[in-house]
C-alpha cells in the first residue's frame, strides 16, 4: 500500500497513478479515493498524473480519534502535495472534499496549484444561521448523527439512495453502485463517520473562498439532495473571483458516478 504518516502519526493512504501534470481529488464524506476512480482513470489515461488520498479516518488510511475537522484534513493535504512535491497541480474536490480543498487554499495559499475544480461541493456554509438563512437546519444533522450511531450500515444503505437520486421517480438504480457506496462507507471509522458531519455542516468557508485566485470549476446538480445548491454552488461561485458556475439539471449529489461520462468531459476540457 502507498501511504505517508502525518505530523501527528495519521497514517495516510493514496494512490497515484500515471504521470503528467498532476490531479488531485479530494473525496466527499464518508467515502474514499476510490469514489473518484472513474475520473481518475480516465484522465490517467489521457496523460495526467492522477492522485487520489482517503481522508483521514477513511478507507485504507488509519483511524484516529483526533483531528476529524477541515483544519487537519487541509493540513493533511497539504502533506501529500508537500511529500510529493506537487506543482502546478489542479485540485478537485467533491462534498466534503470541496471543503477541504477551500480551507487547504484558505490555510495554504495557491502556490502549488493551477486551477481548481468544486463539485456538488459543501462551501460556503451547511448549516442554517441568521447569517445563512439558505442553509440546512442543525436537526436534519443530528439525524445524520443518530442515523450514525443507531445502526451505521443500515444507515449507509438507506443514504445512498438520495445521495444518488434514485429515490426519484423512474430514476435507473444501480444496486452495484449501492453497494460499492455502502462497502466504501463502512470502511470508514466509526469517530470520522460521526465528527465529520459537524466537520462538513458547521464550517464556515467564506473567507477561504476569498482566498482562491486561480481558474474554477464550480459544478452542482440542481437535485442535490445532500448538499442543497441554493447554500452552496449559488453561492459559492460568486465568493471565487471569475469561478465558472455550470448547473445540471436534475442531477444528483453522485453525479460523478451517474453522470460520469459528462463530468470527465467537463474535467478535461478545463483542465485543457
Amino acid at each position: 500500500m502507498t501511504t505517508f504518516t502525518t505530523k501527528d502519526g495519521t497514517q495516510i493512504y493514496y494512490n497515484d497513478w500515471g504521470t503528467g501534470q498532476p490531479i488531485v481529488f479530494s473525496h466527499g464524506w464518508p467515502l474514499s479515493a476510490d469514489a473518484f476512480e472513474d475520473q481518475m482513470f480516465f484522465l490517467t489515461s489521457r496523460g495526467y498524473r492522477c492522485i487520489a488520498a482517503d481522508r483521514r479516518g477513511h478507507g485504507r488510511s488509519s483511524q484516529p480519534w483526533q483531528g476529524n475537522d477541515l483544519d487537519t484534513y487541509a493540513d493533511d493535504l497539504a502533506e501529500l502535495t508537500a511529500k510529493l512535491d506537487l506543482k502546478n497541480a489542479i485540485h478537485v474536490g467533491h462534498s466534503t472534499g470541496g471543503g477541504e480543498v477551500a480551507r487547504y487554499i484558505g490555510r495554504h495559499g495557491t502556490g502549488r496549484v493551477a486551477k481548481a475544480v468544486l463539485i456538488g461541493a459543501i462551501p460556503p456554509l451547511m448549516l442554517k444561521t441568521s447569517a445563512n438563512p439558505v442553509g440546512t437546519p442543525i436537526e436534519v444533522f443530528d439525524q445524520l448523527r443518530a442515523g450514525v450511531q443507531a445502526d451505521r450500515s443500515a444507515f449507509w444503505k438507506e443514504l445512498s439512495l438520495p445521495f444518488y437520486g434514485y429515490n426519484r421517480a423512474g430514476a435507473k438504480i444501480s444496486e452495484g453502485v449501492r453497494e460499492s457506496f455502502w462497502l466504501q462507507s463502512m470502511m470508514a471509522g466509526f469517530p470520522a463517520s460521526y465528527f465529520c458531519i459537524k466537520a462538513f455542516s458547521e464550517t464556515d468557508l467564506t473567507k477561504d473562498l476569498a482566498r482562491f485566485d486561480k481558474p474554477t470549476l464550480v459544478l452542482h446538480g440542481d437535485d442535490d439532495q445532500i448538499v442543497p445548491i441554493a447554500a452552496s454552488a449559488l453561492l459559492s461561485s460568486k465568493l471565487i473571483k471569475g469561478a465558472t458556475l455550470k448547473i445540471y439539471q436534475g442531477a444528483p449529489h453522485g453525479m460523478c458516478t451517474t453522470l460520469k461520462d459528462r463530468v470527465n468531459a467537463e474535467l478535461l476540457a478545463f483542465i485543457k
